[in-house]
């Protein structure tokens, strides 16, 4: 495995991580009752997923 030669400067080391920035998760509104949600997972809000209700499922885990 090759090691460095020399010590990496700062403003070298600063420039290759300035291009690991965090971005927003992406939101989609739910079709149900127009809440921002998560893409492929069941509104936090209303339970809906794809036409199905999952509301029993998502009461249960926050009671807990």
């Amino acid at each position: 495995m090759a090691l460095p030669k020399y010590k990496t400067s700062r403003a070298n080391t600063h420039s290759r991580r300035a291009n690991w920035k965090a971005s927003a998760a992406q939101t989609v509104t739910c079709p149900n009752c127009g809440a921002p949600t998560l893409p492929h997972v069941a509104c936090p809000s209303c339970g809906s997923f794809r036409g199905r209700v999952y509301r029993d499922a998502i009461q249960s885990a926050h009671t807990k």
